[in-house]
Order: C-alpha cells, then structure tokens, then sequence
C-alpha cells in the first residue's frame, strides 16, 4: 500500500504558529487516514520551532529553492533568523518520506515549509506570491509529487496511476 505523507496540521494536530489546526474535511482525505495511508507530519515542529510561535515568511518573497541554496532566509514576524529549524524540519520530512517509500504528499498551502504554488511574500503582510515552502522543495528535489489541500483530487489521480502501475 502506497503512503502519503500528509501535513500534521490538515489531520486536526494543533502545531501550526497560532496553535491552530487547519484540519481538512476532504472525503478522499478521510478515506486514507481510514486506510492507514497516511503519515502526519509538522516539519517545523520536528525542526525544532515550539508552538504556538511567531509566524515566519522566506524574506524577499524567495522560495524554498533559494533558502535550500543558502541563498535567502526564513524570518518570524519578531525579527529572529528561523532557517536553520526549517532546514532541519525539511531534513527530517524527507528521511521520514523516504522510510515509508512516499512517492506523494499533501502540504498546507502558503506555509513557509509546506507552500506547493503559494508563499507568503516576507513582508508579513498577508500577500502571497508563486513559490514553493522549504520542505516542499526539498522533497520535489527527491521525487515526491507535492500537492496542495485543495488538489487531494489531482494526487488521488497520481496514487491510482502509480498504484495500476
């Protein structure tokens, strides 16, 4: 059985910033957590980040790549430098994605981890731009198709195409 690992936050765990969930009523969704297909994850809990926390944006409106490369940073709305905790929590999902053989994932939309069309622009004032989170970035870069909570349809697709293989 195929797994997919899936941000903790959609299947109702309180790890967001603001100590939130954003927990996700799709059916396809609830099916596989019945299935057992699902592996929960917060890559910026288990990089290290408490919760709740100030919120964070990659400055300059750069995307996962640049952070990835050394090239851009991940800020919190209170000035501190949170990049080395994003990288640790893209680490740590890849190595988790990898031991359960993940070929998909199903990310938070616009987080600074988990964006797979939008992020936030780093100015900490609400506008989105075309990019990708850190942890989705990294796990692009390996292979793992990443998809957003509203495209669950489209990696339902992907998951019956690997599946008939």
């Amino acid at each position: 059985m195929e797994r997919i690992l899936v941000s903790a936050c959609l299947m109702g765990r309180k790890v967001r910033y603001d100590g939130a969930a954003k927990t996700s009523g799709d059916a396809l969704l609830a099916d596989w957590r019945r299935e057992g297909r699902l592996v929960p994850f917060c890559p910026e809990v288990e990089g290290g980040l408490p919760v709740p926390r100030p919120a964070a944006e990659i400055e300059a409106g750069a995307g996962g790549a640049a952070v990835l490369a050394g090239a851009a940073r991940v800020l919190a709305a209170d000035g501190s430098d949170v990049t080395q905790a994003f990288l640790a929590g893209a680490q740590s999902a890849l190595a988790v994605a990898t031991s359960f053989d993940v070929k998909i994932a199903i990310l938070k939309e616009g987080s600074p981890s988990c964006g797979s069309l939008t992020i936030y622009d780093g100015g900490f004032r609400g506008h989105r731009l075309p990019g990708q989170g850190v942890t989705t970035a990294l796990l692009g870069l390996h292979g793992i198709a990443v998809f957003s909570e509203d495209r669950i349809a489209e990696a339902g697709e992907l998951l019956r195409e690997i599946e008939n293989g």
